[in-house]
């Protein structure tokens, strides 16, 4: 990526700012710099808006920045990548979201399913989204890309797979739907979206509402985050041509 690439050249940080144009560092931001990363004035910092931009900058102390160049911006990225996730206990849902942004996930989304454990649905489920949001925002940072992923409630399972699958209205744009599951088939190049099921995994009626829509991450029974990270990895390997897509004939799909 340009702006990624800019961006690692000599910057001592990479940070999100609402405008490129008048670039001003979160509260937040400002005290990580300073604080942690003990920054000093005139030292660059890689600044993006999280939607293709890039404009280096160098940092003035406090929240301010000034701009050392000009914006620069990436072209999207195509076709769009998205991994659906069960939530688990714990902090687990958090590393998920960490890791699939850095892998370059475009839209990550989190599902609720027959078997799930964790239930997020009702006031519960804003601050958990928003959380999210937030460790989204972070690892773009840290992995100094210039595309922030979206992260969405997909809401249940069966009802996105009939969705998405009979080509009727679902959640807006997610395409090339898949369901990850021991069995299933070789990636191909028209999944673009693979669903992640709970530690418990699918239920007979999940199963049966994928149909022939399922893939397989591996010969062994992975943890839930695992597979996440997994169908991550396959998926920007695909669409950076680092691995080759399997034949649609192959498998019968």
């Amino acid at each position: 990526m340009a702006g990624a690439g800019a961006g690692e050249g000599g910057a001592a940080a990479h940070v999100v700012v609402g405008d490129l144009d008048h670039p001003v560092l979160d509260p937040e931001d400002a005290h990580h710099l300073k604080a942690v990363l003990r920054l000093r004035p005139g030292e660059a910092v890689g600044t993006t808006d999280g939607r293709g931009g890039f404009r280096p900058c160098v940092w003035s102390g406090g929240s301010g920045l000034e701009p050392a160049g000009d914006v620069d911006v990436d072209p999207p990225r195509l076709p769009v990548l998205s991994v659906g996730f069960v939530p688990v206990k714990g902090d687990r849902p958090d590393w998920t979201v960490q890791k699939l942004t850095e892998l370059g996930v475009d839209r990550i989304v989190v599902l609720s399913s027959e078997r799930s454990v964790v239930r997020w649905e009702g006031e519960r489920l804003g601050p958990h989204l928003a959380r999210l949001s937030r460790v989204a925002r972070a690892a773009v940072m840290q992995s100094r890309q210039v595309w922030l992923p979206s992260v969405e409630w997909g809401g249940a399972v069966s009802d996105l797979l009939v969705a998405g699958l009979s080509g009727s209205a679902g959640l807006s744009g997610l395409s090339g739907l898949a369901v990850a599951d021991m069995g299933g088939g070789p990636l191909g190049a028209a999944d673009h979206t693979i669903l992640i099921g709970p530690e418990g995994g699918w239920s007979d009626a999940e199963r049966h509402a994928a149909g022939p829509r399922r893939v397989g991450l591996g010969p062994s029974v992975l943890r839930a985050e695992t597979a996440a990270v997994a169908a991550g990895v396959l998926l920007t390997s695909l669409r950076a041509g680092l691995v080759a897509a399997a034949d649609p004939g192959a498998d019968g799909r």
